[in-house]
C-alpha cells in the first residue's frame, strides 16, 4: 500500500553481494562498481479458478541519463505471464506507492503481486507467524506487472556521480521513474505493449507527471493511469486556508456514519454523503468564505449541520471556529471511548495514550498491519523470490541520510512548498495531447490522507474539453485508504481494475 501520504509504503529489491555494504551505510556507490543483478524464478498461481504460470525476476537495472552515464542502479519485481507469444497483446502495468519515500511493498504485499499476507480487517493482526497465500485476486490473470522501488528505497541507490538529491525531487523523481520505464521496456522488448501505470497515494501525484514525461520527451503512450487513493493538487490538502476544510467534510461524515455517531438515515450511505457534499459546497464553503462577516444566525446554522454531519459536539467546533483538522477529528470523535481513529483508514481503532491531546504521530492502521506486512514480504522476497539474504532492504528512504523532498517544478518557475505541487496540470496537458489516455481513480470513503471529495474537486477543476471527461472513471469503496485490506472491498478492487485494463 501503501501510500499514507505523509508517512507512507514498502517494498523490495537487490544488488550483488559486493554492494552489501553500500546498502547499509552509502547513499552512492562507483559506477565501476555497480552491477545489475536478477533472481530470475518459475511459478505458478491459480487467479479466479485459471492457472497463471509466470516467471518472476527480482533485481537491478543500472540506469543512465542522457548522456549514456549509469547514474543508479534501480530495484524492480518483475512479473510475466509464460508462453504469450504475441506481447503485443499482453499488458503490462508499471506499479509503485508514493510517499514520496517509501517502497511499492504495500501493493505488492497487499494488492497486486501474486503472493498476499493475510491480515484482520479492521482490527489487530496477531502476531508472527503470519500467512502468506496464493492472491486469488492478483492482476496477472490480465496484465504483466513490474513493481517499482524509487531510488533510497528497496535495493536502488545512486551510483556514479549521482548522489540522493538527484532523484529526491518532484521533478527528479518523475524523470529517473520514466528513464527506469524507458529502458525496462527497451531491454524486455516491450514497446508495442499496452502499458498502464499504476500509482497509490503519492504514487498517483507521480503518475500524472511521468504519464505526461514519457509522452513528451520518450514518444512513450500509455494506455491509462490507475490512481489508487488519488492526490494530485498538494492545495488541497494544505488545511492553512478553507478550501481543504471544506473538501474533507464528506469524509468526516463517512467516519462518523461508520461509527455509529450519527443517525444512520434510511437512504443510505451514498445518498447521505451527496447530501453532504451539496453542504460543504454551498453552505459551509460560503460561509467560510465569509469569515468574520457571518452572523450569529448563519453561524448557529452551520454548527448545528456539522456537529450533525460529524458526531462532533457543536461546542467543539464553536471553539475550532469551524475549522476541525484531519488530527483533531481523529482525535476527538471517540475521545470519550479512549480511542483514536486511524489516518490512513479511520475504521482502525487504538487505544488514545493522551486525552488531552489534539494531534497524535501514531496511526492505528499503520501500526496493526505494519508489521505483517514487512514481515511476510521480507520472507517472500528472500525464500520465495530466491533474493540473496546478505543484501539489506531498505522499506523507506525517510531514515536515510540527508533525506529531504525538492517540492520545486521547473514548469512553475521553481517555486518550492509543497502545497505548490499540482500534478493535475501535467495530467490535463497530457489527456489534451493525447485523448485515448484513460484515467482509473479509486476512492476509500474512510480516507483521511486522501480525501475522496478533494480529488472530485481536483478533477472537476482540470480544465478539460467535456469530451474528454468519458475518459476518466470514479469508483469508491467502504475502506480506507488501502482500500484493498478489506476482503469485499478488494473483490471490487480486482474487478475495476480488471475491466478497466481490458477496457470493459
Amino acid at each position: 500500500m501503501i501510500s499514507k501520504f505523509g508517512s507512507f509504503l514498502i517494498i523490495i529489491l537487490f544488488f550483488g553481494s559486493h554492494l552489501m555494504v553500500l546498502a547499509q551505510s552509502s547513499n552512492k556507490t562507483d559506477s565501476s562498481e555497480a552491477q545489475a543483478e536478477k533472481s530470475v524464478t518459475k511459478h505458478s498461481v491459480k487467479i479466479e479458478s485459471k492457472l497463471i504460470n509466470y516467471t518472476a525476476t527480482a533485481g537491478t537495472l543500472v540506469l543512465k541519463n542522457e548522456k549514456d552515464e549509469p547514474i543508479a542502479l534501480f530495484g524492480f519485481i518483475a512479473y510475466v505471464k509464460d508462453l504469450e507469444t504475441d506481447v503485443t497483446k499482453r499488458p503490462i502495468t508499471f506499479a509503485y506507492n508514493g510517499g514520496p519515500g517509501w517502497s511499492s511493498m504495500w501493493l505488492h504485499m497487499g494488492a497486486l503481486g501474486p503472493r498476499i499476507v493475510v491480515t484482520y480487517d479492521p482490527g489487530l493482526t496477531p502476531p508472527a507467524p503470519y500467512k502468506t497465500v496464493d492472491n486469488e485476486l492478483s492482476i496477472l490473470d490480465v496484465t504483466d506487472l513490474v513493481m517499482i522501488d524509487p531510488v533510497g528505497t528497496g535495493l536502488s541507490r545512486p551510483i556514479g556521480k549521482a548522489t540522493a538529491k538527484d532523484f529526491w525531487g518532484v521533478d527528479q523523481d518523475i524523470k529517473s521513474i520514466s528513464q527506469f520505464i524507458k529502458q525496462y521496456t527497451t531491454a524486455n522488448e516491450r514497446w508495442n505493449s499496452p502499458k498502464f501505470l499504476l500509482g497509490e497515494s503519492y504514487g498517483t501525484t507521480r503518475s500524472a507527471g511521468v504519464a505526461n514525461y514519457l509522452y513528451e520527451n520518450m514518444g512513450m503512450e500509455v494506455n491509462g493511469m490507475i490512481l489508487i487513493s488519488s492526490v494530485l493538487d498538494l492545495h488541497t490538502l494544505n488545511y492553512r486556508d478553507d478550501l481543504s476544510f471544506e473538501l474533507i467534510l464528506p469524509t468526516y461524515a463517512a467516519v462518523a456514519w461508520y461509527h455509529h455517531k450519527i443517525p444512520n438515515t434510511a437512504t443510505g450511505l451514498d445518498s447521505f454523503l451527496d447530501e453532504v457534499r451539496k453542504f460543504a459546497g454551498g453552505d459551509y464553503a460560503t460561509g467560510l468564505q465569509k469569515g468574520d462577516q457571518l452572523s450569529v444566525t448563519e453561524i448557529d446554522h452551520i454548527i448545528d449541520k456539522l456537529s450533525v454531519y460529524t458526531g462532533i459536539s457543536k461546542d467543539y467546533w464553536s471553539k475550532a471556529n469551524l475549522r476541525v483538522s484531519p488530527e483533531q477529528f481523529r482525535t476527538e470523535l471517540l475521545r470519550n471511548e479512549h480511542e483514536l481513529i486511524g489516518r490512513v483508514d479511520a475504521r482502525y481503532e487504538g487505544i488514545d495514550p493522551d486525552l488531552l491531546s489534539e494531534s497524535h504521530r501514531e496511526d492505528p492502521y499503520m501500526d496493526q498491519i505494519s508489521p505483517a506486512y514487512t514481515s511476510s514480504f521480507l520472507n517472500y522476497f528472500y525464500t520465495e523470490l530466491k533474493v540473496n539474504k546478505n543484501l539489506s532492504y531498505k522499506t523507506n528512504a525517510n531514515d536515510a541520510e540527508g533525506f529531504k523532498w525538492d517540492w520545486g517544478r521547473t514548469k512553475n518557475g521553481n517555486n518550492s512548498g509543497r502545497f505548490i505541487v499540482n500534478t493535475g496540470e501535467d495530467l490535463a496537458t497530457l489527456m489534451t495531447k493525447n485523448p485515448n489516455v484513460k484515467v482509473l481513480v479509486l476512492n476509500g470513503y474512510y480516507d483521511l490522507a486522501t480525501p475522496f471529495f478533494a480529488t472530485e474537486y481536483t478533477f472537476d477543476h482540470l480544465g478539460l474539453e467535456k469530451k474528454l471527461k468519458k475518459n476518466i472513471t470514479m469508483k469508491y469503496f467502504e475502506a480506507g485508504h488501502m482500500m484493498y485490506v478489506n476482503p469485499a472491498s478488494f473483490v471490487q478492487f480486482k474487478k475495476s481494475i480488471s475491466d478497466f485494463i481490458l477496457g470493459k
